[in-house]
């Protein structure tokens, strides 16, 4: 997709990245909370991955920020300091249109770069979106977590793909 500019995130952005996330909040499955991010929340969020060396970058068209994209550790143990976790949203006027696709493959740039060892993504189980897009960038599926979570009175299912990077 032309038109789309990759870059790491900047602090002007956290009132953009929750115009794209708070929707979601109040109306979608990808994110497992009820409560809107305000732009301190976000603030916050970039912070801690970027004390950390993780990256958080921002999709822009024309100007306007249309997605984001971070890592940050997998889980607090030492054990775990080669694994991360990763988060990926996209505007919903622009999903669909190769902007998650070209985020995720930053993402795994990077996290190859940094020498992290494997990624992981959650997603909802019937988020086959996001699944066949973790698919196509190669993570395999290795856990689906039966009704672990609940959002808009309905048990949720956990799907972890993860792909090995080094």
């Amino acid at each position: 997709m032309t038109g789309i500019d990759l870059r790491d995130t900047r602090d002007e952005d956290c009132a953009a990245m929750c115009a794209i996330v708070n929707p979601e909040i109040r109306t979608g499955l990808s994110i497992w909370q009820e409560t809107e991010r305000t732009e301190a929340d976000m603030q916050g969020w970039l912070d801690l991955r970027r004390a950390a060396g993780m990256a958080v970058i921002v999709a822009e068209r024309e100007g306007a920020v249309v997605g984001y994209a971070g890592y940050g550790p997998f889980r607090p143990s030492s054990g775990y300091a080669h694994t991360i976790e990763h988060s990926l949203y996209v505007d919903a006027a622009h999903r669909g249109q190769g902007v998650g696709s070209q985020l995720l493959g930053e993402l795994i740039r990077r996290a190859q770069a940094g020498n992290f060892h494997v990624m992981i993504g959650g997603a909802e189980a019937g988020n086959t979106a996001s699944i066949a897009l973790h698919h196509r960038h190669g993570f395999t599926e290795t856990a689906r977590l039966p009704e672990v979570g609940r959002k808009f009175d309905r048990w949720l299912t956990l799907v972890f793909m993860q792909r090995t990077l080094t």
